[in-house]
């Protein structure tokens, strides 16, 4: 079976999620990867809760048509064009939420992703599925830091949220899948493993991002209310699995790493409570970890045991200002390349 041949599982989970969860009127949130999948669950929950939300998304006509989608359905979304391939148009894109958030954003919710590409280079020199899922947003993070400051002021909490997911689960984070080689990682030939690998790296880097953020993030913030969280969706039917294909993915391994998930995969409503609970649940606390237990089972979000490694946060941060030209996350930032 290709991935198309599975129809999307009814959502089991999500109405009573979200029924637990507050108004959010006055609320202004940010996300990324909102054209489909978890991230436009995640908008629309959003904005059906009465928040602002601003979406992130490489300008494209499916991106057009899913910002006619929330409008339509009644959600206030300001679309922002944000290629996370490119650093140059995430420094636009930062410089386009602190103007639209003037008073303040109270959650920035990095979820966008791609999974399972070859080896290819984006046009800064950085493995796609790296640049795309963790080091683009780390350097978002850190350009739109202080319009979370002032979101947390304003309102006394303000969080940043990352995406990770149950591939994270693997070897320990090494610097060479950070750094600017791209095209130069390797193990596209037989069986095709290293597409994997990257991705691995590249989700565990989500979380290990929190950590490290969480763990370096100035007294003063942490004071205001600014809190770290991180979530992981489960085995879920979000479409990205047939993007996979569609880029290549028709290795013997392919297939079945992709049927193996979408066999037992919930509903991508139910896969975007993780980041629904993480950013609007008022009892979740910086540092938690939200996403269905055990192993590649589906299930609701619960609080998940942290997963630290400091030895790996560490490269992960140093790794991570290099490659994007951060010199100082929590303040001036110049130098970008």
């Amino acid at each position: 079976m290709t991935p198309r041949d599975y129809p999307p599982p009814p959502s089991r989970y999500y109405d009573q999620v979200v029924e637990t969860l507050p108004r959010l009127d006055g609320l202004t949130v940010a996300v990324t990867g909102s054209t489909s999948g978890t991230g436009e669950v995640y908008a629309r929950t959003a904005g059906r809760l009465g928040a602002r939300v601003i979406v992130l998304n490489r300008p494209s006509a499916r991106a057009d048509a899913a910002t006619d989608r929330l409008r339509d359905g009644g959600v206030d979304v300001v679309p922002v064009a944000c290629d996370l391939q490119s650093f140059e148009s995430v420094r636009d894109a930062g410089e386009q939420v602190r103007a639209v958030a003037v008073g303040g954003l109270d959650v920035l919710c990095n979820n966008a992703g791609v999974m399972g590409l070859p080896d290819q280079a984006t046009p800064d020199g950085c493995d796609v599925q790296m640049q795309t899922n963790h080091l683009s947003h780390f350097l978002l993070t850190s350009l739109v830091w202080p319009v979370l400051q002032r979101g947390a002021e304003a309102r006394g909490r303000a969080r940043v949220v990352s995406h990770s997911s149950g591939a994270r689960r693997g070897p320990a984070l090494k610097a060479e899948y950070l750094e600017r080689r791209g095209g130069h990682l390797g193990g596209d030939g037989f069986p095709g493993f290293g597409k994997w690998r990257r991705y691995q790296q590249s989700k565990l880097a989500n979380l290990l991002f929190s950590y490290a953020l969480l763990e370096r993030m100035p007294a003063e913030d942490q004071a205001r209310g600014i809190q770290v969280l991180t979530a992981h969706p489960g085995p879920t039917n979000s479409g990205l699995q047939a993007k996979t294909g569609r880029a290549g993915g028709t290795r013997m391994l392919d297939r079945a790493i992709l049927n193996r998930t979408l066999k037992v995969a919930h509903s991508v409503e139910d896969g975007a409570l993780g980041i629904i609970r993480a950013s609007f649940d008022p009892a979740a606390q910086t540092g938690e970890f939200y996403g269905p237990a055990g192993r590649g089972e589906p299930g609701p979000p619960v609080l998940m045991e942290p997963e630290r490694d400091p030895a790996s946060e560490k490269i992960l941060w140093e790794t991570s200002l290099a490659t994007t030209g951060v010199t100082d996350f929590f303040g001036v930032r110049t130098g970008l390349t």
